[in-house]
């Protein structure tokens, strides 16, 4: 295993109250959490301690991730292992597809760590993972949060090609800290990827992470960039700390910032502007399948 980058520790934060989350309730979260717990499913909503995953469940939405547990990248913010990857699960997109159809989910989102290690970036278990959920239930909606694909524009293609309701590449943190926070990412390439998906017509959605050190101007002008190639979603959400090993927070974004950044960004023009401190990019992403005509 790599180890992630040590940052100098700062003083222990206190998280300001805003950021408590109610306990998950309700027949429908229910529902799910006991096909879960039965037949041992496995969401990112549960293994990542989603503070929206009450509310999401209770939605119908579920979030899974593909390709294995182990990224071949190591950025600062992220807490899922970094290091070799086990080999190809040929098997996974049946039975992701399975767990959608357990679960009854209504609209499924699919993420994957990074996979620099594979030709294909892993964008043929992509491409089979969106068919086999639409094979076994049909009337679930999909969204995409993919990788860049190292810029690898053909492995991108083949997800598109099977054009998932929407599709999702988060630039995760301004130019400014792009280097600092992502490590083996480029804040152009991420923009690039996201132009191409809009440009086939897709809908298309970004996120960024606040709370790392960025200023206002700085989140105005990735806003603004991610409105220029085309991004119709919009996500801002805070960001915590997984680890002491990981980025600290710098700054606890208040619910009145994020406001006045939701405010901004349908100025611009963006079609939804998910923006508070418990935003995560798959937040109320079922209202997010608006009409493209």
């Amino acid at each position: 295993m790599i180890e992630l980058p040590v940052i100098p520790a700062t003083p222990a934060q206190r998280k300001p109250d805003w950021l408590r989350v109610k306990l998950p309730v309700g027949k429908e979260y229910r529902h799910v959490r006991s096909l879960v717990d039965e037949h041992k499913l496995h969401t990112i909503c549960e293994s990542g301690n989603c503070p929206n995953m009450g509310e999401c469940w209770g939605a119908g939405t579920a979030t899974f991730m593909i390709l294995g547990n182990i990224c071949t990248r190591s950025c600062s913010f992220c807490a899922v292992a970094t290091g070799r990857p086990l080999a190809v699960d040929l098997d996974e997109p049946n039975r992701v597809a399975n767990s959608v159809k357990l679960m009854q989910v209504k609209h499924c989102v699919i993420t994957s760590v990074d996979r620099d290690d594979l030709k294909d970036g892993g964008s043929i278990i992509w491409a089979e993972t969106i068919s086999a959920i639409r094979r076994e239930s049909p009337e679930t909606t999909l969204e995409t949060l993919l990788p860049d694909f190292k810029g690898q524009w053909d492995n991108l293609d083949r997800v598109i090609a099977v054009r998932p309701e929407v599709v999702s590449h988060n630039l995760e943190t301004v130019r400014r800290l792009t280097r600092e926070v992502r490590v083996q990412a480029k804040y152009d390439r991420s923009l690039e990827c996201l132009r191409r998906i809009s440009e086939a017509g897709l809908r298309t959605k970004s996120g960024i992470m606040l709370g790392l050190g960025e200023t206002e101007e700085d989140v105005i002008e990735a806003m603004q960039d991610l409105y220029n190639v085309g991004v119709h979603i919009l996500t801002l959400g805070q960001y915590l700390q997984p680890t002491k090993a990981h980025h600290p927070v710098i700054e606890w974004i208040t619910p009145a910032q994020f406001e006045k950044y939701q405010k901004i960004g349908l100025e611009m023009g963006f079609k939804y502007v998910e923006s508070g401190p418990l935003v995560r990019s798959s937040y109320h992403a079922e209202k997010h399948l608006f009409d493209m005509q």
